[in-house]
């Protein structure tokens, strides 16, 4: 592992946290019933808060290019699951002063954790290729378990009640990680081919199944960003990202990681810490705040005094929604 590598991958990080912040302002405020529906994508183009996101995808899709070019998938995607204390990070600045002990404990827990598992992990080998059978099994595997998850996540309670908001954007958010960690190893497989230039680039089927699957992963993830908050959708992202990317990176192209047996005990519990952490930091008031501003209603007038914006929300409903964040 090169400081390369970790460089490129924490630069990728930073651009697709951005990117994860600015496409839940964009989704937040869009009506219920564009829930899983390719109107929320019209809805969304009419939003300037989404093109900043597909541009700050786009940037660290460029950068995870190159990191994973001179890098492996079990040592990339794990940096860049990151993502999350950087989405606290971005957040924490609004509200400094709802900055908790436990937050900063938890951010540092899931560093540590981190990079424990990826000292102990010590991943190596590899090679640049897999047969076309074991792709197509990965993506169908793959998709499969994110279509399924996104079943669950419309399906009523066992009382028969509607699903949660919470619910819906943790398993849509898991659904969109699973294909996310699909599009890093066909990413990872483009990059073998950049050296020989664009007929090299283009006369293999890699770009396209990135277009295909990136857009299947980003439609998922817009829609739990619609669904909940960021404290429901991206626990998901950031644990299911790496572990479906690093699985698929041994399978596909037969990394390997340590496996001595008390190398694997302390990877186990570096894991285990990396998912605390993550969970108590997204359980973090900063995080929960945006939700909470967005669900509580003030009359118009007041809203006029103070200057702030509104937006409807379903108009099957008379409540109105504010927003704290631009679109």
């Amino acid at each position: 592992m090169t400081l390369r590598v970790i460089v490129l991958a924490l630069i990728a990080s930073g651009f697709t946290a951005t990117a994860s912040v600015a496409q839940r302002r964009a989704a937040a405020l869009a009506p219920e019933r564009m829930s899983f529906s390719w109107r929320l994508v019209g809805y969304l183009l009419k939003r300037p808060a989404w093109f900043v996101g597909i541009a700050s995808m786009i940037l660290g899709f460029v950068f995870q290019v190159e990191a994973l070019r001179v890098g492996s998938l079990t040592v990339v995607q794990p940096l860049i699951a990151t993502e999350l204390v950087i989405v606290f990070a971005v957040i924490a600045i609004h509200d400094p002063h709802r900055v908790h002990g436990r937050d900063w404990l938890s951010a540092i827990g899931m560093v540590i954790g981190l990079g424990a598992f990826l000292a102990l992990a010590r991943p190596s080998g590899g090679h640049s290729h897999s047969s076309m059978s074991m792709w197509v099994l990965a993506g169908i595997s793959t998709f499969a378990l994110a279509g399924g998850l996104s079943a669950l996540a419309y399906l009523p309670s066992w009382q028969g009640r509607r699903p949660r908001p919470g619910r819906k954007a943790a398993l849509l958010g898991v659904a969109a990680a699973a294909g996310f960690g699909f599009v890093a190893a066909v990413i990872k497989e483009l990059s073998t081919h950049l050296s020989q230039g664009p007929s090299g680039v283009f006369l293999n089927w890699s770009p396209y199944v990135l277009l295909v699957s990136g857009a299947a992963a980003m439609f998922l993830a817009s829609n739990a960003f619609q669904a909940g908050s960021l404290a429901a959708s991206q626990p998901g992202l950031t644990i299911v990202d790496p572990l479906v990317a690093s699985t698929l990176g041994v399978v596909l192209f037969g990394e390997r990681l340590n496996h001595a047996p008390l190398a694997f005990l302390g990877e186990i519990l570096a894991v285990a810490l990396l998912v605390i952490s993550v969970v108590v930091l997204s359980r973090s008031p900063l995080v929960h705040d945006e939700e909470e501003t967005e669900s509580t209603p003030v009359p118009p007038s007041a809203s006029e005094l103070l200057g702030v914006r509104y937006s409807p929300t379903d108009p099957s409903t008379s409540s109105t929604t504010m927003s704290k964040w631009p679109t």
